[in-house]
């Protein structure tokens, strides 16, 4: 006998068929994903550029790559400076030896007190001097300011750099 009784569909002196779909189920896998559209941004983002002008002679990084925070980035010529930093380092064995024999002397009374204190002052110039240099060479070094990941480099070795050029 059919479904629904008398006279419905499928039953005595209904003629109608019933249609039915099926389909076959077999186990797969399932995953909880979703696909949309964004644009990620940057927790810290900084564009970097040296604090000093001169030739780019160096970059140590490739685009997209990690980099630790103080990580040499780039180096601009420091010849000139390097030079000046050996010339002022080899006055300093002399300035010193000067300071001690003055010392020596004026415990024996030879020379003034005045003696003595110029030169100390002129040892004190002269590593101030040198500390000045050390840091305008490390001016000439971009390193990175904290840990990341490096974006699109701007330059290349042999570019004139200077504080408003974004490496």
């Amino acid at each position: 006998k059919g479904f629904g009784g008398k006279g419905g569909p499928g039953g005595p002196g209904g003629g109608r068929p019933l249609n039915v779909n099926a389909r076959i189920m077999q186990p797969r896998s399932l995953t909880d994903e979703y696909v949309t559209t964004g644009l990620i941004l940057p927790d810290e983002e900084v564009n970097l550029s040296f604090e000093t002008s001169g030739k780019i002679v160096s970059i140590s990084f490739s685009e997209g790559t990690a980099v630790r925070k103080g990580q040499v980035l780039a180096k601009v010529n420091d010849a000139p400076l390097q030079a000046q930093l050996k010339r002022l380092q080899a006055q300093l064995p002399l300035a010193k030896n000067r300071v001690h024999r003055q010392e020596e002397l004026l415990k024996k009374d030879a020379v003034s007190r005045e003696a003595l204190e110029e030169a100390k002052t002129s040892l004190a110039t002269l590593e101030a001097e040198i500390e000045g240099v050390k840091v305008n060479i490390g001016l000439t070094e971009l390193r990175a300011p904290f840990d990341g990941i490096v974006g699109l480099r701007q330059v290349s070795v042999g570019t004139y750099a200077s504080p408003s050029t974004v490496v």
